[in-house]
């Protein structure tokens, strides 16, 4: 049907990120108002993206097996909309980038080789594969320094104001605790992705399909939301504390300056 992998293409989403930082982190200071709005904008952004992903797909499937069509057929035909959805969702932000690309290619593969084999169980397997090609590359290089999953959490940590952003970018450069949370944030999703794959891919040769469609959903979805309030507890939540003590640091330091 679809996997957390596809579901996170660019921008990532990360709604329960949002809800996580707000309950660990009462004391942060809140974004201006037009940070707030940039922020009402990505949560609908990044749900619409999830319905399109997990309930769309489910209704089709039963819906098209209601009409007679047979199971293989309908699992194909349900997935055309969210991979349409990835795709159009590069295409329209205009850019491309390292997580985006992947995931685009893996699912195109992963569809492709279903469709030729023929196999409904193939077809259930294959969101798993897409899940592990993804989540191994993600802890690649989270462990090689570059953490891929950087580019879903900035826009929600940053909300559009610039003295985030500029503070955001002096402590990645200069902050070894920042890098470790952003290398945590993207290890935790690594390792979601890979323990997902694992579980449907052993679900979808061992359970019945007609089972597994609806099983394959709860599993994903359950994988998303601990993935989402774990690496906001490691990573993300410390990232916006420090991002709000550089913040106010360099108040006091531009306040100091003028009053001398």
């Amino acid at each position: 049907m679809t996997s957390p992998a596809a579901t996170v293409t660019a921008p990532v989403a990360v709604v329960p990120v949002a809800a996580a930082i707000a309950s660990a982190s009462p004391a942060a200071d809140a974004p201006a108002a037009a940070g707030r709005s940039t922020q009402r904008r990505t949560v609908l952004d990044s749900v619409l993206p999830l319905l399109v992903d997990v309930a769309v797909p489910l209704a089709s499937y039963y819906a098209l097996k209601a009409t007679g069509m047979s199971t293989f057929a309908a699992l194909a035909w349900s997935s055309v909309l969210p991979a349409v959805r990835t795709v159009w969702s590069v295409v329209r932000g205009h850019r491309l980038n390292g997580l985006a690309a992947l995931i685009v290619t893996v699912n195109a593969v992963s569809l492709l080789t279903s469709l030729v084999v023929g196999d409904p169980r193939l077809m259930l397997a294959k969101d798993s594969g897409v899940s592990s090609v993804i989540g191994i590359t993600v802890l690649v290089t989270a462990l090689k320094g570059q953490p891929m999953m950087t580019a879903g959490v900035r826009p929600w940590l940053v909300g559009g104001d610039a003295a985030r952003a500029a503070a955001w970018q002096r402590l990645s450069a200069g902050s070894a605790a920042f890098r470790r949370a952003e290398i945590r944030f993207s290890m935790v999703w690594g390792a979601a992705l890979l323990g997902e794959c694992v579980v449907r891919t052993v679900g979808a040769y061992t359970v019945p399909v007609e089972t597994m469609v609806w099983l394959g959903t709860v599993i994903m979805v359950m994988t998303m939301v601990s993935a989402f309030l774990v690496s906001g507890r490691v990573g993300a939540v410390p990232m916006q504390r420090m991002i709000a003590e550089a913040v106010c640091a360099e108040k006091a330091a531009k306040a100091e300056t003028a009053a001398r």
